[in-house]
This record gives C-alpha cells, sequence and structure tokens, in this order.
C-alpha cells in the first residue's frame, strides 16, 4: 500500500493558519456611501503563532491586517495585490508569550519581529541597557509591541465611509509606570491610505518620561537595487562608523548582499505648513512606492536603517519616525531627547501611511516632497557620528 501524508499546516503558509470568527461582532460587511467594507477577526492556529488576534479591513482595493495581540502592530498591507511588507527570517506572528523580551542580553525583542509596522517603547525605545552590574535595566525598543490590547472595538461613518479600528492598551508595572495606549486605526472605502492616531496617557500621579519609535519595514518588490528614499530633512548624520562609509549614498540600496550588516542614519525632518513631513520610498523602476507622513511636533526625529543582506536573512529598510534617536535611553536622557510626560497627561502621535501603486503617483508624491526641500535650505549631513546623536559608549 503506498504511503499517504496528510498535511495539517504548513511553515510558510501563514494565511492558512488563521480561524476567521464567523461569530465574532467584528464579521461584517458594510456598505457605505462610497464603498464597500468586509471586516474580518481571528486568530492564528499553530505554532508560534497560536492564539495571536488578527484583524482585516478591507476595501475594494486593500486589506490591512492588524494584530491586537502585539500592541496593535500592521503585520502587513496589500494593495491591488502587492503585499507591502518583508520577508522576515522569523515566521510570524509571533505570539508574546514567545518572545522573551527581558533576556539578559536584552535582545530578545528581536524573536517576535515581522511586521510591516510594529511601536517601540513606551518606556524604552532603543538599544538594550544595563547597569553596572550587567543587569538589564531597559529591552531593546522596549515592551509595548509584545503586550496584547485589553480593550478592542470598531466605529464607522456611513457617510465617509470611514472605519477606525480602536484599542486600548496598557504598560505598567507597580510603582514604576502606568501608560494607557489609545490607538485608532483609520481608513476609508474609497482611499488606499492607513492612518494611525495613537494617543498616550501617563495614569499615575506623577510625571513620568516616555520614548515611542514607529519601525515601518519595507522588503521587496518596493525595495531593491537601485531603491530610493525620497524625503525632507533639515539635518543627517551616520549612527557609527560603517553607516559613514556609505554617507555619500545614504539614500540609495543595494540589491541583497550576502554577509552586508546593518547602516542606520539619523535625521532631523523639516515639516510641512501641515505640521507633517513625508518620506517615500520608490522601487527601483519607480512605478510603486511607499509614502510616510507623520507630525513632527510629537515626533521630531526620523532613523532609517539600511539592512540590505540577503534575502534569507532579512532584506529590509525601516523607515522609523521617533521621540528621539534608538540609543540606550540613559543615553537619550542625557541629550534632553525624553518625553516628560505629566500626571494625567496625554501625548499625541500621528502617522499616515500610502501604498503606491503607479509611476503617476510616485511621481507626484517625489515632488511635493521635493517642493518642501527646496523651500528651505540643503539637508546638512555630517560626515560622521555625532556625538549628541549617537551614544558612541553603548
Amino acid at each position: 500500500m503506498a504511503t499517504e501524508s496528510i498535511v495539517v499546516r504548513e511553515v510558510d503558509d501563514r494565511d492558512q493558519r488563521i480561524q476567521w470568527d464567523t461569530n465574532s461582532p467584528l464579521h461584517l460587511d458594510l456598505s457605505t456611501r462610497v464603498g464597500d467594507w468586509t471586516i474580518r477577526h481571528g486568530i492564528f492556529r499553530g505554532g508560534v503563532s497560536e492564539g495571536v488576534e488578527i484583524v482585516r479591513l478591507k476595501n475594494s482595493r486593500m486589506h490591512v491586517d492588524v494584530l491586537p495581540t502585539r500592541g496593535m502592530s500592521i503585520w502587513r498591507i496589500e494593495c491591488d495585490g502587492i503585499r507591502f511588507g518583508w520577508h522576515s527570517p522569523v515566521n510570524g506572528p509571533v505570539h508574546p508569550s514567545h518572545v522573551p523580551v527581558s533576556e539578559p542580553s536584552g535582545l530578545g525583542w528581536l524573536s517576535g519581529f515581522d511586521e510591516l509596522v510594529v511601536r517601540c517603547g513606551l518606556e524604552s525605545n532603543g538599544a538594550p541597557q544595563h547597569d553596572a552590574n550587567g543587569k538589564l535595566e531597559y529591552p531593546l525598543h522596549g515592551h509595548i509591541a509584545n503586550t496584547p490590547a485589553d480593550s478592542l472595538s470598531l466605529e464607522f461613518d456611513e457617510a465617509s465611509g470611514r472605519v477606525e479600528l480602536i484599542a486600548e492598551t496598557i504598560e505598567t508595572r507597580l510603582f514604576f509606570k502606568r501608560f494607557r495606549m489609545r490607538s485608532r486605526i483609520r481608513v476609508h472605502a474609497d482611499r488606499t491610505e492607513v492612518e494611525l492616531l495613537d494617543d498616550v496617557t501617563n495614569e499615575l500621579a506623577m510625571p513620568r518620561t516616555m520614548q515611542m519609535l514607529y519601525h515601518i519595514n519595507l522588503g521587496s518588490p518596493v525595495l531593491g537595487e537601485n531603491s530610493r528614499l525620497v524625503s525632507t530633512l533639515d539635518e543627517l548624520a551616520p549612527k557609527d562608523a560603517h553607516a559613514a562609509e556609505q554617507i555619500d549614498r545614504w539614500d540609495e540600496f543595494d540589491g541583497p548582499t550576502t554577509g552586508e550588516t546593518e547602516r542606520v542614519y539619523f535625521g532631523r525632518p523639516r515639516a510641512d505648513e501641515t505640521g507633517y513631513t513625508h518620506a517615500m520610498l520608490m522601487s527601483p523602476k519607480q512605478k510603486r512606492g511607499f509614502a510616510v507622513s507623520f507630525k513632527t511636533s510629537t515626533l521630531p526625529a526620523f532613523v532609517l536603517w539600511k539592512n540590505t543582506a540577503a534575502e534569507t536573512d532579512g532584506y529590509v529598510t525601516g523607515l522609523e519616525p521617533a521621540t528621539g534617536f534608538p540609543n540606550r535611553r540613559g543615553f537619550e536622557e542625557q541629550q534632553g531627547r525624553l518625553v516628560d510626560i505629566g500626571a494625567g497627561e496625554t501625548k499625541s502621535f500621528r502617522i499616515k501611511l500610502r501604498p503606491l501603486m503607479d509611476a503617476d503617483s510616485v511621481e507626484a508624491t517625489r515632488q511635493k516632497i521635493q517642493s518642501l526641500s527646496d523651500e528651505g535650505e540643503p539637508t546638512e549631513i555630517s560626515q560622521e557620528p555625532r556625538s549628541d546623536w549617537t551614544d558612541l559608549n553603548g
């Protein structure tokens, strides 16, 4: 008798692991004046993804996959059949129970990293920090990405076609902190723009300090050899000597390169009359792109993470609006870049994401960014790391 196999699940086919809940209040088909919505709610089954909650917001052109279990990260966006995200060596999404954030090295966060958009914070957002005895004080990129949302709801407006997925995630530790992050993922039936509106409140009766960074990660097909970043910056500097080696082409990208290690650049963005700044990654032939806009009043820093390693090692670039630079928290405190947040005070962060699906929209966005660049002085580029921006002793 011939041998037969029964396949329950496979490693790489994550979509097949989603169990959609047809009885969920978020299982909805909505009609609005400007278009229709399909809303689905489910969980992943099997492996390290077991139990991860997902909400899919789908209009006629685009769907957005949100992960409430992972701090309201956006796993990926798909528009006109093109998936925006990256091919991480981590097969996610990974349930926070499998991410050892506070392991002694402080690098455990990397065990769960595969999203298009992941928040870093709220107490800390940068490199691990250890005390004089080698004990971990703050882990890489903080805790919020691995903190499940406590509340979850949906609001929609029939007239405008607007849908908002709303959640509250609480990062807390007795005697130390209690931050409530109210997140809204806003999309419209007739648009392909995604808005992230986060409001963070300090719920302790005493002032605290916080940090926030949005790790927006893109791989192929937008990222490739001869891809280019278009942005408007007042100042730019390499993070370290390795990045400084390519400061003359900091905004250009190589194809996947075996053995290549990350190069990171820090910048101060320039805002337009609305208070937003803009950056766009253009595909090699400039037929597709991905644009990021953010409010500089609360996100005054921009980080470009270029990781042009082999595809299997995580070929990706990160466009990262932030409250400061991702150094050790103590160094950022010395430089005055922590965010003071009083008792009961709320800080608001605003991000817009837009997949660009044709050459015309890419060119229109490029011209918009270029016009903002032309309004001021040329970007002041440092050839070497700046001692006030980079933790040279970290």
